[in-house]
């Protein structure tokens, strides 16, 4: 769990992002709302028309994008998803996999690009064909060292996000 410390230093936190978005495959990038400057200090994360599609997790007004900029937003906790959740980051996911493949230079964040955005991200690399532990692998690589540390959304993606709505949705009371 993060703190609300703003003046983190960078050896206590090795496994946070240290840019504001990172390149996981050509064209398809992971970020925040938030990252750790060099000094240590959360910074702002704004964007602006550096990209063609904008996905967010998480939503903060004056983070941009630009106008102009196509930008969507699916609102879900960094915790255990519902079946309806899940499903709607299935269909989330999907439509980051459509803009990329159009060649579009695409951002998903959520707050520190960390857990959400890398469901999607994931999701979207095993779609291309990447087993759910490369992809997991390759995100943490290139973003951070501690992205999808959510034990949950791990779950999810070794199960496959339809199996995972399934079965979470065999043990929900309605």
């Amino acid at each position: 769990m993060r703190t609300k410390n703003r003046s983190r230093g960078r050896g206590e936190h090795d496994d946070e992002p240290y840019e504001p978005w990172s390149e996981i495959v050509p064209g398809l990038w992971m970020g925040g709302h938030e990252y750790l400057d060099p000094d240590g200090v959360w910074t702002l994360a704004i964007v602006g028309d550096e990209f063609d599609a904008v996905y967010s997790l998480h939503s903060r007004e004056g983070h941009g994008p630009a106008d102009g900029v196509r930008h969507r937003v699916l609102e879900v906790p960094d915790d255990a998803l519902t079946a309806g959740q899940i499903r709607a980051v299935e269909d989330f996911a999907a439509a980051v996999a459509r803009d990329y493949a159009k060649g579009n230079r695409v951002l998903v964040r959520c707050r520190a690009g960390m857990n959400r955005s890398g469901l999607v991200v994931a999701a979207v690399l095993i779609s291309g064909g990447l087993t759910a532990g490369d992809a997991i692998a390759m995100i943490r690589r290139r973003r951070a060292p501690g992205a999808l540390n959510n034990e949950h959304f791990v779950s999810y993606l070794e199960t496959g996000l339809d199996l995972a709505a399934q079965l979470t949705a065999l043990g929900a009371d309605d």
